[in-house]
């Protein structure tokens, strides 16, 4: 079954040369990832303060529509726990009232899949793709941490005032609550969350979250538990979701958030895809991911769904099971159909505190020490980003600390990217020249031949690196004793002759020439010397034949110059 030729190339990228032989694995696959998506999913809905049928819901147009569009084989698309938490700070910060809370909530999923599909038509993919992982390190944390602080009202039984009081203030509320734990409820949750870490480590194949899921019911269906005080989560109501018409009222409160959990959205499926590609599968292309995600979301927005992502561990478990393709996200799909369809009712007698372990195990890995660790001894500026972000999360919100992630990545960049691109030039021992200092005790940088300096341009001149890069080359000049008579600046790294280049290379001429110094352009490539001999000052240079195909030949011209002076 081959779908190359009779479909367009933005359409079940996934599917194309699919064999028979394969559809069994997907199968297979699908329904084991099924058993895993459903119930994490369902909980997820709580996270945001949604009914579980929200949950439910999501794992059926969402996951249609992205195993038609999205490039990964075996991404497994439902939501996640970052999204449910963004979600829950949305609707909150919005002010939504509770009788629009729903129509609020699918409204916010839309307009995540129109600022999605925004970014696709702009093609922002890998522009997005640049927020440091330090940021997502930190969102992760606050999210991790937010969490499983939420969750714990739910598994001991507690009642806590319903208010969006953060990290701390939800921790304030639980501790004062303590004193009214209710027992059995504690038991029960301990029981579940040991069932879940117990099955992970030893039997990593079993499916403990329908273990519990089913252990649960079971418990609840054959004994009294549930007079007893164990409280169960609300009726699943029956049957597939009605269209849900977004609140246009609505759209100006929601749409910065809807732009944060797009960027998070994204991010979070375009990393998890990445991990699972194995090597015979194509590159991920990140606008593709963008385009799939985006039709998801503005599609689970009509169908009363929370906002999509790629999640790591039902992923990881759908390509453990064997998936090749998409179809088993399409079996995932259909397995979500018939639960909403004849499992409601069996549903409907599951503990809400089991819905909250599953809640807390999925979480616990997004809080890593070890990658706080590892930031902290590599680069110090990034461990900064990461802890800043996380206490942005804990404060002020977690919708706040992705805008804050989004500044200093920002900032990070600019810093980048505003460094210097000079650097001296070596003599290669095998000859020519080369930027990387050769072994041994270090030369003087950048000293060449008697009277030359020679400077290597290791990337384009823009803007930001224009002036950083024309100060520090008229630095070397300045700083070489006995001052030189020529400055030699080797281009072969220069990829676009811009207009900042053009203009820091004349100002550049102008400084040294007071200095009694000749600038020479050497090893441009050709393409570059093209565009550039727009610009007088450049045609300038070239008939003074101070532009030389070589580092070699200018440093040849500055001595024969020298030598005519």
């Amino acid at each position: 079954m081959d779908l190359t030729s009779a479909t367009p190339r933005w359409l079940g990228p996934s599917l194309r040369g699919y064999r028979r032989t394969w559809l069994r694995a997907d199968v297979v696959a699908g329904l084991a990832a099924g058993v895993v998506v459903v119930p994490q999913a369902m909980a997820y809905a709580t996270i945001a303060g949604l009914p579980v049928s929200v949950g439910l819901y999501t794992c059926i147009v969402p996951v249609l529509l992205y195993a038609l569009l999205g490039g990964s084989h075996t991404l497994s698309v439902s939501t996640t726990s970052t999204i449910a938490v963004l979600t829950a700070s949305a609707l909150a910060g919005a002010g939504t009232a509770p009788d629009d809370l729903l129509g609020a909530a699918f409204t916010l999923t839309a307009l995540v899949g129109v600022c999605l599909l925004v970014m696709r038509l702009l093609r922002l993919g890998s522009l997005v793709e640049q927020i440091s992982p330090a940021t997502l390190t930190g969102v992760k944390a606050g999210v991790g941490l937010t969490v499983a602080v939420t969750q714990l009202p739910t598994l001991l039984g507690l009642t806590v005032p319903d208010r969006d009081a953060g990290f701390f203030g939800k921790l304030a509320d639980v501790v004062a609550a303590l004193p009214t734990t209710q027992a059995l409820t504690a038991i029960f949750s301990v029981l579940a969350v040991a069932t879940l870490l117990v099955l992970r480590r030893v039997a990593p194949r079993v499916p403990a979250a329908l273990v519990v899921v089913v252990a649960s019911v079971l418990l609840v269906v054959l004994t009294d538990v549930e007079d007893r005080g164990l409280a169960l989560i609300e009726p699943v109501p029956a049957g597939l979701p009605d269209l849900s018409p977004p609140l246009w009222d609505a759209i100006p409160g929601l749409f910065p958030a809807a732009l944060a959990i797009a960027v998070m959205a994204f991010l979070e499926t375009v990393l998890v895809a990445r991990a699972q590609r194995q090597r015979s599968e194509p590159t991920v292309d990140s606008d593709q991911e963008l385009l799939a995600v985006g039709v998801a979301a503005l599609g689970g927005g009509l169908t009363q769904c929370l906002p999509p992502a790629g999640g790591f561990s039902q992923s990881a478990v759908n390509l453990g099971a064997g998936a090749r393709t998409q179809v088993a996200g399409l079996t995932t799909a259909a397995l979500a159909v018939l639960v909403a369809l004849f499992l409601a009712p069996v549903l409907s007698d599951l503990p809400a505190a089991t819905l909250g372990a599953l809640v807390l195990v999925a979480v616990v890995g997004l809080v890593s020490p070890a990658e706080y660790l590892r930031l902290f001894r590599i680069d110090r500026t990034e461990f900064w980003v990461a802890i800043a972000t996380t206490a942005i999360g804990l404060t002020a919100g977690l919708l706040p600390a992705v805008g804050a992630g989004v500044v200093l990545t920002l900032f990070l960049v600019l810093r980048t990217v505003s460094r210097s691109a000079v650097r001296p030039l070596y003599a290669a021992p095998d000859g020519g020249w080369t930027p990387n200092p050769p072994p041994g005790p270090p030369p003087r940088a950048g000293a060449g031949p008697a009277g030359v300096v020679l400077l290597h341009l290791d990337r384009s001149i823009f803007t930001g690196n224009a002036r950083p890069t024309q100060d520090d080359v008229l630095a070397a000049a300045l700083n070489h004793r006995p001052t030189p008579h020529a400055v030699v600046l080797e281009g072969t790294a220069v990829l676009r002759a811009t207009i900042p280049l053009l203009d820091a290379l004349e100002a550049l001429d102008a400084d040294l020439a007071r200095e009694g110094t000749m600038l020479l352009l050497a090893a441009f490539p050709p393409d570059v010397r093209r565009q550039a001999a727009a610009s007088r000052w450049w045609a300038a240079a070239e008939r003074d034949e101070r532009v030389l195909p070589t580092v070699d030949a200018a440093v040849a011209a500055a001595s024969a110059r020298e030598a005519q002076a």
